[in-house]
């Protein structure tokens, strides 16, 4: 059953309320060499690559991408959380209120229904045939985390910035092999 190795993109630039769309900060440029690593040693072989169209996804999948000589196919199944809310400043106040809440208590907002969002998450997953590396966002993980477990928080773990999370995707669905390591990092 393929192993899917879920990694929460590096330190970005600036945050949810600052920019629609921030690359790495030098730090999470340094986070993502570190992780390219830590998977080349721990799955021993050249795996497929998925990534966020965001960015931070995208940069912190490329020093794997580079040592692997493959490009990341890009997937917007596992990309940031959608928001209804476009201004930066209410953006971030939004996040904050949604991550607080339930699965089952998130109503549509502006077209957008979360509910299916995480279950496009969790399909994205389940679907996989071979053992994969995913770059992807916390809240994105944190879906994933909540379909495997049959939680219906929004939030179950702090996944820090380039850990890895690990699923197995086992007949239709997911079981979580491994929770990222957790950290006190801003949500971007």
């Amino acid at each position: 059953m393929p192993l899917i190795y879920m990694i929460r993109h590096g330190e970005a630039a600036s945050g949810w309320d600052a920019d629609m769309d921030p690359g790495l900060s030098e730090k999470g440029r340094a986070q993502s060499e570190a992780v390219a690593r830590e998977i080349e040693a721990r799955v021993g072989k050249k795996l497929p690559l998925i990534s966020s169209p965001l960015r931070r996804c995208r940069e912190t999948g490329e020093p794997l991408a580079r040592t692997w000589a493959q490009a990341p196919r890009i997937d917007e199944r596992v990309g940031e959380i959608p928001s209804p809310v476009h201004d930066l400043k209410t953006r971030g106040e939004w996040l904050r209120g949604f991550m607080a809440g339930s699965w089952s208590d998130a109503a549509p907002q502006g077209g957008i229904d979360f509910r299916a969002w995480r279950r496009g998450v969790a399909e994205a997953l389940a679907g996989l045939t071979e053992d994969t590396v995913i770059f992807s966002h916390f809240v994105a993980i944190n879906a994933a985390a909540g379909a495997a477990l049959s939680d219906d928080r929004v939030i179950l773990f702090r996944p820090d910035n380039c850990s890895v999370t690990v699923f197995e995707a086992r007949d239709g669905g997911l079981s979580l092999v491994e929770m990222g390591r957790e950290g006190d990092t801003k949500v971007n």
